[in-house]
């Protein structure tokens, strides 16, 4: 600890100069909340992660409301928004579309950025969707399709890269060939989801090169670790020493997986940030700012932050 509430920079060699953060805490983090949260307390979360300098905030899922009651708002919020996506700041506010209904849904809101959620296994592919994988990748086929003829940017999210709760260790090659028709059916950008939180950083590495080596291209790549043995951030910087320079992330370490119940949260935004502006990367991210909105989200859910950095920050001042 500085005093300062900052890290000391020591730039290291090799890593990307700057790195854009995807802040899944909104959609990912409170879809996991046993209470619903109001609705104009989401959007004021929005718009304090916004104003701490984040400028891709993941809004919400436009899901049915009975698979996931704690975003059932999404037309509500989303209008509350538009401020931030016409703004001077641009803030890029993707959302989840399950389907070609979750699409329409997205698109009459006027929503220009959405993502797809399949899974490495079929075991997560038949608990989530209740579909095997390629009857999965059938049924996003027409949602991508149809968003990029409306110039929406798509990302596909990819869960279980790493370990799956039922099947074990999964094979690389077989996320391999998820990401690859991922990419064949018209997605931006993957996000690969290490759900359970079992990677570690030479598994990271065996992944992005073999994803490479079957013409997946780094900078199409994006990161989402979870924190259950503690590996995140050493999961986090194996990537970013390959050239990953997209990492998602949860302001506060909020989420984990409504239909993994071994998961546990995301890789909290606040550490993460820490450590990146330690290695002297850029992220245009207030570190005060995004831990007091973190301190006052764990306040309005009634619990402490699970982010180490949040809690030290916050013990700080006092």
């Amino acid at each position: 600890m500085t005093g300062t509430g900052l890290p000391m920079t020591v730039p290291a060699a090799g890593l990307p100069a700057r790195v854009r953060i995807h802040e899944v805490g909104a959609r990912d983090g409170l879809q996991n909340e046993n209470a619903v949260v109001p609705t104009e307390v989401k959007a004021e979360f929005i718009h304090r992660l916004a104003d701490a300098g984040l400028t891709t905030v993941e809004a919400t899922s436009f899901v049915h409301p009975k698979w996931v009651p704690q975003l059932a708002d999404a037309e509500q919020l989303f209008p509350l928004l538009d401020d931030l996506r016409d703004g001077p700041a641009g803030v890029r506010l993707p959302v989840l579309v399950p389907n070609e209904r979750g699409l329409d849904r997205a698109t009459a809101l006027g929503a220009d950025r959405v993502a797809v959620f399949a899974s490495a296994t079929e075991s997560f592919a038949k608990a989530n969707l209740n579909r095997t994988v390629d009857e999965a990748l059938a049924m996003f086929a027409p949602v991508v399709s149809r968003a990029r003829e409306r110039d929406m940017h798509v990302r596909g999210y990819l869960s279980m890269c790493f370990g799956d709760p039922w099947e074990g260790p999964v094979e690389v090659g077989q996320v391999v060939r998820v990401c690859r028709a991922l990419l064949d059916l018209g997605c931006d950008e993957l996000s690969l989801g290490d759900t359970i939180g079992v990677a570690t950083p030479g598994h990271v590495t065996a992944l992005l090169t073999a994803l490479n080596e079957a013409g997946v291209p780094t900078d199409r790549i994006g990161v989402h670790f979870h924190d259950t043995y503690g590996q995140a951030l050493a999961n986090t910087l194996a990537a970013l020493r390959h050239g990953v320079s997209t990492v998602d992330a949860s302001a506060g370490g909020l989420g984990g997986c409504p239909y993994a119940k071994s998961a546990t949260g995301n890789l909290a935004t606040e550490d993460l940030v820490w450590m990146l502006q330690g290695l002297g990367i850029e992220t245009g991210v207030d570190l005060g700012r995004l831990s007091a909105t973190s301190a006052w989200m764990a306040d309005r859910l009634g619990r402490p932050s699970p982010s180490r950095t949040v809690r030290a920050l916050t013990h700080q001042e006092q």
